[in-house]
C-alpha cells in the first residue's frame, strides 16, 4: 500500500523529512477495522511527533497521521459496531501507525459513523479536534450541556485554530455559556465570530485588560490551546475565584501555585489517553463521534476545514506541516485521495 513516513526525526525543511513509501497491507484482527483511508487532516501533534520521535524499534519507517475518514474494507473477528462498506471517521491512537497510508488499522471503540452530510475531506477535519474539545468541555471541566440560563463565561485562548474552531461551536451551540474567543488577525477574528463566539479579543494584547474592555473583569472557565506559558500570568489574573482552567499544549513550566489563592482547579486534556491506556470508557469516543456526527447532520455544527492541500503525498504533507508550524493556520488543513504517482519504490 502507499504511505507517507520518515526514517528519522527532522525539521520540515529537510528534503526527506517526509517521504513516499510502500508498506505491506495490514490485516484486521480482534476489534480492529481495516479502513480504506480517503482523507486525512494535519494537527500540531503530527508536527511535534515528526520533529522528535524516531520509528519504533525494528521498524524502518514511522507513519504519522491521526485524523481520518474512509470506508471500512474489512473487520476483525471481534468487531460488533461496524461492517465492511461503512463510512467512518476517527482520530486513531498515538501508540499505533498513523493514517497517512492507504489502509489503516484502528480499534472500533474509537471510531464513529461519519456524518452523512459531509464529504470525506470535510469529515476528516473534525475527529481529533472534536474529541479534544468535547472531552475538555464536558469531561474535564464538567460543564453541563443545555441552555438553562446562567451567567457563566468561557474564554478560549487560540479560538481560531483546529481545536478552538470546534470548541467555539460546541460551547456556543450546546451550552448557556458566554463564549469569548481570542484571535489576533482580522481574518481569524472574523472566523471566530462566524463560528459563534459572543466576543472576540486580541491575545497579542494583555488578556485581562482586553476582557475588562468588553465588560468581564474575570471569567469562570479558561481553556488555553496554545502558548500557555506566555499567557499564564494573564490567565491567573483573569480567571474568577474557584474557576476552572484547562490546557492542551506543553508549557515547559507550569507553576500551579499561582492558582492557589483563587482555589482554581487545573485540567489537562489529551484525547489519546483512552486508547493509549485502553481505559474502561474507551468506547466513549465511539459514542462521542456518533453524537457529533448527528449534530453536524442537524446543522448545529459545521466542518472546520479551511484549506485543501491536494492528494495525500509527501510534498503536500510537508507543506501542511510547514503551515501548522508557522502558527498561521485557520481551522483545519486536509488532504484527500491518493494520486497514482504518489509513491516511489
Amino acid at each position: 500500500m502507499k504511505a507517507v513516513g520518515y526514517t528519522q526525526p527532522q525539521a520540515i525543511n529537510q528534503a526527506d523529512a517526509l517521504i513516499n513509501i510502500t508498506l505491506p497491507d495490514p490485516i484486521a484482527s480482534g476489534r480492529d477495522l481495516l479502513v480504506e483511508v480517503k482523507a486525512v487532516s494535519v494537527n500540531p501533534v503530527d508536527t511535534k511527533v515528526r520533529a522528535s520521535s524516531a520509528p519504533a524499534e525494528g521498524q524502518a519507517y514511522k507513519v504519522l497521521g491521526w485524523d481520518a475518514s474512509g470506508i471500512v474494507k474489512a473487520v476483525g473477528p471481534e468487531v460488533t459496531l461496524f461492517k465492511p462498506g461503512d463510512r467512518v471517521w476517527y482520530a486513531g491512537s498515538i501508540a499505533r501507525p498513523g493514517t497517512n497510508s492507504e489502509l489503516h488499522l484502528v480499534d472500533e471503540r474509537i471510531v464513529g459513523h461519519a456524518p452523512e452530510s459531509l464529504d470525506f475531506a470535510q469529515a476528516a477535519a473534525l475527529p481529533l479536534t472534536a474529541i479534544t474539545a468535547w472531552e475538555m468541555l464536558f469531561d474535564r471541566l464538567g460543564i453541563a450541556p443545555g441552555k438553562q440560563p446562567s451567567h457563566k463565561t468561557l474564554l478560549i485562548i487560540g479560538a481560531s485554530g483546529g481545536v478552538g474552531s470546534i470548541m467555539t461551536q460546541l460551547a456556543s451551540r450546546l451550552t448557556s455559556l458566554t463564549v469569548i474567543g481570542t484571535a489576533s488577525r482580522p481574518e481569524t477574528k472574523a472566523w471566530v465570530q462566524e463560528l459563534g463566539a459572543h466576543h472576540v479579543i486580541d491575545h497579542s494584547q494583555p488578556i485581562a485588560q482586553e476582557l475588562k474592555h468588553i465588560g468581564f473583569p474575570t471569567v469562570d472557565y479558561i481553556v488555553s490551546l496554545t502558548q500557555t506559558e506566555a499567557h499564564l500570568a494573564q490567565i491567573v489574573e483573569a480567571i474568577a475565584p474557584q474557576g476552572k482552567f484547562g490546557l492542551i499544549d506543553d508549557p515547559a513550566v507550569l507553576d500551579a501555585t499561582k492558582f492557589k489563592r483563587k482555589a482554581v482547579s487545573i485540567h489537562w486534556e489529551l484525547m489519546f489517553t483512552r486508547s493509549l491506556f485502553g481505559t474502561d470508557d474507551m468506547i466513549g469516543q465511539h459514542r462521542l463521534l456518533n453524537e457529533v456526527a448527528a449534530l453536524v447532520d442537524a446543522g448545529l455544527v459545521r466542518t472546520t476545514l479551511a484549506e485543501r492541500f491536494g492528494t495525500i503525498n509527501a510534498e503536500n504533507l510537508k507543506s501542511a506541516h510547514a503551515l501548522i508550524e508557522s502558527g498561521k493556520a485557520r481551522g483545519k488543513v486536509v488532504l484527500e485521495g491518493w494520486a497514482s504517482d504518489a509513491v516511489s519504490e
